[in-house]
């Protein structure tokens, strides 16, 4: 028993010292950027390289996550549905209320649909935001400034101090000469390394005009894809029952 504890010992010292050790590599200290005409002139031009105007004034949005979520979006009332695993929920984003259900039969408990709901709130929180944060740049509470790399490049910091579900998140873009983006680092609260770097890349226009990235990926192989990225201005264009959201 004894040896068995050394063993276990050793290899629990042996997992602590590699995440040390890749954190004292991989970590990376939040850089401060410089607010001004340079960051908002460079947040224009990467929301015009996306269409964010198209993007405002596309009603309905529908898309599978890495993590096999299934969304609908009406943007305009912020209605969602979500489905995940063996759950559906009917979600008004606004008020995070709406009614749950769980292998296809409708969640009665009020408790239970209300864990339920909450659930879905955060998926969809978390899987629209890393489907066009860009459309996001001007939310309430959030601040822009630019940063000078090393290899002399200029990135975008933006900073979210509310709103979501962690504040005080911050996303470095970097773009092309175009100004669409390219990749970001991030400095988010889940996440114990900072300065972690995804790409955004193969980018997809949308029927109404905007443009989404459909991959993510960071250098060790990690991928966060996009799949199955729809817009239509009405639900039966999108493939889905006109009276989808009916109950809400």
């Amino acid at each position: 028993m004894k040896k068995l504890f050394k063993v276990i010992a050793y290899l629990l010292l042996t997992v602590i010292i590699v995440l040390a050790a890749a954190y004292f590599k991989y970590n990376d200290k939040r850089p401060v950027g410089i607010k001004g005409e340079k960051a908002e002139a460079l947040a224009q031009k990467m929301m015009q390289a996306v269409n964010k105007s198209a993007w405002d004034t596309t009603r309905f949005v529908s898309w599978t996550s890495r993590g096999g979520n299934t969304l609908v979006w009406d943007k305009t009332n912020n209605f969602v549905q979500v489905e995940w695993k063996k759950n559906k929920v009917l979600l008004d984003a606004h008020k995070q209320t709406g009614k749950a259900w769980e292998n296809q039969t409708e969640v009665t408990d009020p408790a239970e649909a209300q864990a339920l709901i909450q659930s879905a709130y955060k998926i969809f929180i978390n899987d629209a935001f890393w489907l066009n944060p860009i459309a996001k740049f001007y939310d309430e509470g959030v601040e822009r400034s630019i940063v000078t790399l090393a290899d002399g490049r200029e990135g975008l910091l933006v900073s979210y101090s509310m709103g979501g579900e962690t504040p005080g998140d911050a996303y470095l873009w970097l773009a092309d000469a175009n100004g669409v983006p390219t990749a970001w680092q991030m400095w988010v609260n889940i996440l114990p390394i900072g300065g972690l770097e995804f790409s955004w890349e193969d980018w997809l226009t949308l029927p109404t005009g905007a443009k989404i990235a459909m991959q993510h990926k960071t250098k060790w192989g990690v991928a966060i894809p996009q799949a199955n990225v729809k817009s239509a201005q009405n639900l039966v264009d999108l493939g889905v029952k006109n009276d989808l959201f009916l109950g809400l």
